[in-house]
């Protein structure tokens, strides 16, 4: 089962209170793990910094796509007309 609520923060330290009031629990800190990432052990929210983690799988960096009728990469600078 997933995380029930994921809150993004900016510090390595969590502030936990499961939402305060008559459904909440006693609030805890809890220190981020070196993935910038903490579940809470009484509510299951996930606390994440986004600035400690690495680039997820769809944040990968990729090579832009040529534009319709451009050179395949690689092949610029060679000319289409050739000598026979």
């Amino acid at each position: 089962m997933g995380p029930f609520e994921t809150i993004y923060i900016n510090e390595t330290v969590a502030a936990c209170n499961g939402g305060g009031g008559p459904l909440g629990h006693p609030r805890v800190f809890l220190n981020l793990g070196h993935d910038g990432r903490i579940e809470c052990p009484y509510c299951s929210r996930l606390f994440v910094n986004r600035a400690m983690q690495g680039p997820g799988p769809g944040d990968a960096t990729t090579p832009p796509k040529p534009a319709p009728g451009a050179a395949p990469s690689g092949a610029e600078g060679v000319s289409e007309e050739r000598n026979a």
